[in-house]
């Protein structure tokens, strides 16, 4: 995927406090960051010729949606074959990665309590999953 045609989006739940918005957004985009390396650019240099860490090539949307419309989104990306990532209230309170997994692995896909789902993915068909969300004010 090129920058080009590539749209990532990530989807918050609507009633996140700012820390969490905050966080879950962190956490999403680098999965996608993870997932899709073509998409991170080059090294960033200013004009002293100090280098900064590369960033991904192409913007990252950020929407609100209801916990019912995150799990159709879910379920459309799955269903389009988009790669999601996901972040579960569970994940609050778990403190490092290894627990992260395993509080997803815990859960059955209908019953995960999404607070956030980022996808990436060709524009249209990323459009079309997620439909009915809104821009993060």
């Amino acid at each position: 995927m090129t920058f080009e045609q590539a749209k990532i989006v990530i989807v918050l739940r609507d009633d996140l406090l700012g820390w969490q918005e905050n966080n879950v957004t962190a956490f999403l985009a680098s999965a996608v960051t993870a997932a899709y390396p073509e998409l991170v650019g080059d090294t960033y240099r200013d004009a002293d010729g100090r280098e900064y860490l590369p960033m991904l090539g192409t913007p990252v949307m950020v929407m609100v949606a209801d916990g019912d419309r995150l799990a159709t989104i879910r379920a459309r990306a799955e269903s389009r074959g988009l790669s999601i990532g996901v972040y579960t209230a569970d994940l609050f309170a778990t403190g490092n990665d290894v627990d992260n997994r395993a509080a997803v692995a815990a859960v059955a896909t209908e019953k995960l309590d999404l607070v956030g789902v980022a996808v990436a993915g060709e524009r249209r068909v990323v459009d079309k999953v997620v439909k009915g969300a809104k821009l993060h004010p």
